[in-house]
């Protein structure tokens, strides 16, 4: 069978990663199709995951043109290969080209208020795959399965964290640390939002605890917090989330990694989702959306450190594994049978 797997974004290798080689193992051709966003491309090659790179950033910046000129090649790909099955997360590209050259498409998404991505894939898409939490009803099409993305590559089954990891950052797996993560308010997912006022407050708060701070920043910071920053390698970041003692963040995707790795999370964001809504009821996500979610979120983050909370996290992790399943097992198991239709 030829699986064709379309990459838009650094968070996509991680999903499909194991469910390349897993196919490959089965006996399967799949053809991996890049855009050359951030650090997607660094990850391919540091997981060694064969690809083609078919676009960058349009002239201008344009997201509509990026996306035109990526969805133009990957037709041209795909018409070349005549692939069986066509997946991508989003899947806008996929459902688009799968549909023009005869193939089936698998979707998968768990972000509700990705409206335009879904307005413009779910037409086209022959299956879309969410997780149990999401709250959308999307009709015939929608196959709902008790995980999350991110046990395509955190389930205990795919990921043993490295605590050589922490000497990237200078820190004794006995220290208390956390992580502190920003994004850019700027990127379409977060338009309309807002982050934390007085960084450098944020920080000394959280190191009254006693606990060291690491930033990772989608953005430049203030001069006096650029030696916070966290220089550790793309692809060993699920290794400082898995030994942090607790995230603090803006960013719904590290949250869910840190939540379902056993790391307790503040998510502070003005949109809830079905995700960390559901990582909530294990206790391991402490999500805050209203207007005073910033101070809320860091007090909540300093009981934390405090031991106000508890400290079973392990416990509450292993509770969640046993109600979900292995992501990539299900990304395998639905490439196969919608390839085979």
């Amino acid at each position: 069978m030829d699986v064709l797997i379309s990459v838009q974004h650094p968070a996509h290798v991680h999903f499909y990663k194991h469910a390349v080689e897993e196919l490959r193992e089965r006996g399967h051709d799949t053809h991996v199709f890049a855009v050359d966003k951030d650090v997607t491309v660094d990850l391919l090659d540091a997981y060694d995951v064969d690809h083609t790179v078919l676009a960058g950033r349009a002239p201008g910046g344009s997201v509509p043109r990026a996306q035109l000129t990526y969805e133009y090649r990957l037709w041209r790909a795909a018409r070349g290969i005549g692939p069986d099955v066509v997946t991508g997360i989003g899947g806008v590209a996929a459902s688009h080209v799968a549909a023009l050259v005869g193939a089936r498409s698998v979707v998968f998404t768990d972000t509700e208020h990705a409206t335009l991505s879904n307005r413009l894939a779910f037409p086209f898409a022959d299956l879309i795959c969410t997780p149990t939490c999401y709250r959308d009803q999307v009709g015939p099409k929608q196959y709902a399965y008790p995980g999350y993305h991110e046990l395509a590559y955190l389930h205990p089954d795919r990921f043993t964290p490295d605590p050589d990891a922490l000497d990237d950052v200078d820190v004794d797996p006995d220290d208390t640390f956390v992580v502190f993560r920003l994004v850019r308010w700027d990127a379409m997912h977060n338009v309309g939002g807002e982050g934390f006022e007085d960084l450098e407050d944020v920080v000394e708060r959280l190191e009254s605890t006693g606990a060291d701070v690491l930033i990772t920043s989608e953005k430049s910071l203030p001069p006096a917090l650029e030696e916070y920053r966290a220089t550790v390698a793309t692809h060993r970041m699920h290794d400082l989330l898995a030994h942090a003692d607790l995230f603090v963040g803006e960013s719904g995707t590290m949250t869910a990694e840190s939540a379902v790795l056993g790391t307790p999370s503040i998510y502070v964001h003005e949109n809830d989702t079905g995700l960390t809504d559901d990582l909530a009821e294990y206790g391991l996500v402490y999500p805050f959306h209203g207007p005073d979610r910033h101070e809320a979120g860091l007090e909540k983050a300093i009981a934390i450190l405090e031991g106000s909370e508890g400290a079973d996290w392990d416990a509450r992790r292993e509770r969640l594994l046993d109600d979900r399943r292995d992501t990539t097992d299900v990304i395998v198991e639905r490439l196969l049978h919608e390839g085979a239709r």
